[in-house]
């Protein structure tokens, strides 16, 4: 893996003795492995493996997911270096947009109704699950107007497995959710609706600029952001505050009455179990620690 070493320490002596990386024996490994823990390698919510395409594609997808916005979501996996696992991924999501009925079904099959009710078709996903990638390989996910994700995958010693994500595209701009203020209060609404705009744009431009790789996704009640996973979730603006879930356990932060809540077992819009109650500027300087660690981790 790329400029990553992994050490493991002499208990003994002191000393320190490098793990080597390695690559699976066979893609299946890989595929077998990923599929087991999907929800926690990848956010994705397994629904199939080997899918058939019938007849005419003739082919089969390595696996299908839900991810946690709704997104349905092709992976493919690859032992080392293969140049056409772009191509295929995106064969078959060509498929999968042709057929979102038949997918809308297996959904309903292993999730219920209301999860395919709610599929959200507007992005798509292509996840690669790689040994390695070419700087072509990178090049080429930003030429396509699709939501791409190449990830390489290191194995080391018998028990550690290393996702990288190499290069995340998503396809399409969402826009920063507009205040609706309510009737009958016109000058304090308007006054209230554009300091909240305004409040959510400067959470948005901190969010996107955590680093490379973010992508926004909205949905109905919340914008998602995420690498490979969701890091935060932005509620739809209230009349005071904005909400923002947080990937951080809530029991390794100092709760603050009005600003942190630990939300873990409680329903809310989003994902995340740390919620961050934004009412000014400040508020997102105070944040910003927070943020940082909840895109750490994801």
């Amino acid at each position: 893996m790329s400029g990553l070493k992994l050490f493991r320490t002499d208990t003994t002596d002191g000393g320190m003795t490098e793990v080597m990386p390695r690559l699976a024996e066979v893609e299946a490994d890989v595929q077998g492995l990923v599929e087991a823990h999907m929800e926690t390698l990848l956010g994705v919510t397994f629904l199939a493996s080997e899918y058939g395409t019938g007849r005419v594609h003739g082919g089969r997808i390595d696996s299908l997911g839900l991810d946690e916005n709704g997104s349905p979501v092709i992976v493919e996996y690859k032992r080392g270096t293969d140049a056409g696992v772009i191509h295929q991924g995106l064969f078959y999501l060509s498929w999968l947009l042709d057929h979102r009925a038949e997918f809308e079904r297996l959904v309903r099959d292993r999730l219920g109704g209301t999860a395919a009710s709610q599929v959200l078709w507007s992005v798509p996903r292509l996840i690669c699950v790689a040994g390695d990638y070419t700087r072509y390989d990178v090049h080429a996910v930003h030429e396509h107007r699709r939501s791409i994700d190449l990830v390489r995958y290191r194995l080391f010693g018998s028990d550690l497995l290393a996702l990288e994500t190499v290069a995340s595209v998503s396809s399409g701009t969402q826009l920063v959710h507009r205040v609706r203020p309510p009737a009958g209060a016109h000058a304090e609404a308007d006054a209230g609706g554009t300091a909240m705009s305004e409040l959510t744009a400067a959470v948005d431009e901190a969010l996107l600029g955590l680093g490379d790789g973010v992508n926004r996704v909205e949905r109905k009640t919340y914008l998602a952001y995420q690498r490979l996973r969701n890091f935060a979730c932005v509620c739809r603006p209230q009349r005071r505050k904005l909400l923002v879930y947080l990937k951080v356990n809530p029991r390794d932060v100092d709760l603050v009455p009005g600003f942190t809540r630990d939300v873990a077992g409680l329903g809310h819009h989003g994902t995340g179990n740390l919620e961050v109650q934004l009412r000014t500027p400040k508020d997102i300087e105070r944040a910003q620690e927070l943020f940082r660690a909840s895109y750490a981790a994801a």
